[in-house]
């Protein structure tokens, strides 16, 4: 492993905050579409807490998802100027 730039971490930094944001927006939005049939019907006692709980699971393995996607997908900083995101190959 060798050492990196600035600009490499940089782009690690940026790309680990963008995963956490999004994925944060994508459980706290799935959260409210799969807990809203609580509010909308008024549901209460088990049949509340299984939904609340189903959507809550379904939150997080979306989170988890999507940040696992995000930087698996990140290609690290480019030298090529006007190439961003793409790695050069030595020549053999």
């Amino acid at each position: 492993m060798g050492t990196r730039d600035q600009a490499q971490r940089d782009a690690i930094t940026v790309e680990i905050g963008y995963a956490l944001v999004t994925g944060a927006f994508l459980a706290a939005a799935l959260f409210c579409l799969l807990g809203a049939p609580v509010v909308v019907f008024g549901l209460d006692g088990a049949a509340a807490r299984g939904v609340l709980v189903a959507a809550a699971l379904m939150a997080c393995a979306a989170f988890v998802i999507r940040v696992t996607r995000v930087l698996w997908g990140f290609t690290g900083v480019s030298d090529q100027p006007g190439r961003p995101g793409r790695r050069t190959t030595p020549e053999s």
